[in-house]
């Protein structure tokens, strides 16, 4: 597991770079009523990855196609890993954290060790990933049983893994943790028609005593740089007032993901609708529809780098921006001025200028109207706690700390 470490350090790693999930063990297994609590760390893709928003656009035209197993774990801008042991005694291997996508799977860099908990199903699995180049990657390989451990809180017995003996992703993972809705693994595994994801198993197995996930994350570019996953619930002290619900959406196809309902203004101006879309750690900006994103950029008055593939600004625009006000389930969340910019300190990781100003705001490709019209990515969740809450089937938001934080 990687310690959190201070911005210029995560900066100089030149591997790729993400959010590194830390395990905290407690010397007394929690009761299904304790939520448990993991640390993050957080580190921002440098592997070479320049157009974060073509890797975020071609994770979301997936997903607007309807194709509930093609996702993007490897190209991003902010990637979230944790170190997850499976088998007794366990073998830890570094996955990919993601709430828009739900099987688990090993086996990209470091081979599956087998132990008495072991058991071979005798099924396989396949799992589609869309790239912004256009080419497909994929996992395929058995399915197995098996002991999971989290940390020593959250210990999953029986366990269905898939183990990847074909695998074009790898880049610095071994595969992946998903903690989206288990609806997303269906037809993924052969002869299955769902595959429990681990949250579900820790609500079924008494661990948690509700199938909740809350999920915090502190500005890249913060002196904290941290952040933690809730199960069974969620971390008041990360938060500054209530948390407020919103239904999932019945949109398709963003109701296959956590999907909600909202509408965005820039200032007093309307740019979005009220409209499906999705709320996904794995998408590092925030993403809406092309109409919308046209409004947008006329009333901040930015003009498109092609080299990065953000819009940008100059000092005096940013001076004359406005709030960007998202209306979710009768509640308005402010993503400040401040909050609406690139971290000034990590341009040059995304190829950009250390002086210029970039805007987090980029546009998904597609007209609204598609079912999936925005994803609050990473750029708004740094700034709002999110809980995601199958049991009622709703996300929630609160404020927190860094809502109004000008760390950019």
């Amino acid at each position: 597991m990687l310690p959190s470490r201070s911005l210029s350090s995560l900066l100089a790693l030149p591997a790729l770079a993400f959010l590194s999930l830390s395990a905290s063990a407690s010397p007394h297994p929690r009761t299904a009523s304790s939520p448990a609590t993991l640390k993050l760390a957080v580190r921002i893709n440098s592997y070479g990855i320049k157009n974060i928003a073509a890797a975020d656009r071609a994770r979301i035209q997936a997903r607007q196609a309807g194709d509930s197993s093609s996702i993007t774990v490897t190209s991003t801008g902010a990637i979230y890993t944790a170190d997850i042991g499976v088998g007794n005694p366990a073998t830890y291997y570094t996955l990919s954290v993601d709430t828009g996508s739900s099987n688990t799977w090993i086996g990209a860099n470091k081979a599956y060790e087998k132990t008495v908990t072991s058991q071979d199903t005798g099924n396989t699995f396949y799992v589609a990933y869309g790239d912004e180049s256009g080419k497909k990657k994929y996992a395929s390989g058995e399915e197995y049983i098996d002991t999971v451990t989290l940390n020593s809180d959250l210990v999953i017995d029986n366990q269905s893994i898939g183990v990847a003996s074909s695998t074009s992703i790898g880049d610095g993972v071994d595969g992946l943790l998903g903690v989206g809705p288990v609806g997303l693994t269906r037809g993924t595994v052969s002869n299955t028609d769902e595959v429990a994801t681990v949250t579900q198993n820790l609500y079924m197995q008494g661990t948690i005593s509700s199938e909740v996930l809350g999920v915090f994350f502190a500005p890249a570019s913060s002196s904290d740089s941290s952040g933690e996953l809730t199960f069974g619930g969620y971390d008041a002290s990360k938060i500054t007032g209530d948390v407020s619900y919103v239904s999932i959406t019945s949109t398709s196809p963003a109701s296959t993901y956590w999907g909600i309902d909202q509408s965005i203004s820039y200032g007093d101006t309307p740019i979005l609708d009220e409209t499906a879309g999705i709320v996904d750690t794995g998408t590092t900006l925030i993403l809406i529809a092309t109409d919308a994103f046209n409004k947008y950029q006329s009333a901040t008055g930015a003009t498109f780098n092609e080299e990065v593939g953000l819009l940008q600004i100059s000092s005096d625009q940013y001076d004359q921006l406005s709030p960007l006000y998202f209306a979710i389930g009768g509640v308005t969340y402010e993503l400040t001025p401040n909050a609406q910019i690139w971290p000034r300190s990590l341009n040059t990781a995304v190829g950009g200028d250390a002086n210029s100003i970039y805007l987090v705001i980029a546009d998904n490709g597609s007209p609204s109207g598609s079912g999936l019209d925005f994803t609050n990515g990473y750029c708004f969740l740094q700034r709002f706690y999110s809980v995601y809450d199958t049991t009622n089937s709703r996300v929630g938001f609160a404020t927190t700390q860094y809502t109004d934080a000008t760390t950019n």
